[in-house]
């Protein structure tokens, strides 16, 4: 006797496949005919040496600083593990870098809008996997910039701490590295740290150096003169003082408020060092040629994989 009872349904789990990345559309996208002229755009990264030195908090103000110089403005959160650019702005974000990166997502479905009209580009949090960015992942992020419809003036990179891959490989995509320090002892060795090995290791050669959290000013210009002296014995490379910002008890109250700073107290001390510091940004511009235009989708962004991608296409 065969028993017909009817057999309750089990369901059918489907595992979650990595998007498949050609390795050569980087390159194809970059020498595509067909694809819009954009104006060339201002990439800064941000680096620091060791966190704690408020490198993100910097990050945000001197955008909306230049975001009032009528600029067209858009943040990377690149401490794609450990995102918090969004938490310092009290925003929500539905979806993040992670999305884009999984090939669910486009740069432009994942942006949200900041204060006086800047664009976020939020990281995921506590996501491990997103810490060292694959070679695959680098060009899927590279031809999302590419096809960008609406391009920023100016892109900052807020990179995570310390000397990961991830520090490296958005350092090297940027047109200028703004290293943030403070005036403690060991800031400046894990800035001198990381200069050394960009410097070493990727033949970067010019840096830019603003000094954070400082009692009065001669201890900016104190700071920037300690670690040039070492970079200037040690190192072939060019080191930019930018300024200073003060120590400034509306700081720390503002992030509470989850506001930049430069919004909620305007005449704050510090506010007014990040406008002034935001009016020299940019003017970065105009210092010197852009090389190759926007770095992380233009031909020059793509260094020493261009000959690779260009015998796999």
């Amino acid at each position: 006797m065969i028993d017909q009872t009817p057999q309750p349904m089990i369901p059918s789990i489907k595992r979650r496949q990595p998007p498949v990345v050609d390795q050569a559309s980087g390159l194809r996208a970059v020498l595509q005919p067909d694809l819009p002229q954009h104006r060339p755009v201002q990439v800064v990264a941000v680096s620091s040496g060791k966190g704690g030195v408020g490198k993100t908090n910097v990050v945000i103000n001197l955008a909306v600083a230049c975001a009032r110089q009528r600029r067209e403005v858009l943040v990377l959160d690149a401490d794609l593990a450990l995102g918090n650019v969004d938490i310092l702005l009290g925003l929500a974000p539905t979806h993040t870098i992670e999305d884009v990166l999984n090939g669910d997502r486009t740069l432009e479905d994942v942006m949200v809008k900041g204060p006086e009209g800047i664009r976020i580009l939020p990281a995921a949090s506590g996501i491990q996997e997103l810490s060292n960015l694959t070679y695959e992942q680098q060009l899927l992020l590279q031809t999302g910039f590419l096809q960008l419809e609406q391009p920023p003036d100016l892109l900052f990179i807020d990179c995570a701490a310390g000397i990961s891959a991830n520090v490296l490989y958005f350092s090297i995509v940027a047109h200028d590295t703004l290293i943030v320090v403070t005036p403690e002892p060991s800031s400046l060795t894990d800035a001198y740290a990381l200069i050394k090995v960009l410097s070493t290791r990727h033949q970067q050669r010019r840096f830019r150096l603003l000094v954070n959290m400082v009692r009065k000013p001669m201890e900016g210009k104190d700071v920037f003169r300690k670690l040039s002296l070492v970079t200037d014995r040690f190192l072939n490379v060019s080191l930019d003082y930018v300024g200073c910002i003060p120590f400034d008890d509306c700081v720390p109250l503002a992030v509470s408020q989850q506001r930049p700073v430069i919004v909620a107290f305007p005449r704050s001390t510090a506010s007014r060092a990040f406008t002034r510091v935001g009016t020299e940004v940019v003017q970065w511009k105009q210092e010197h040629p852009l090389r190759g235009g926007y770095q992380l989708f233009g031909a020059a962004g793509l260094g020493p994989l261009h000959e690779e991608m260009g015998k796999i296409a």
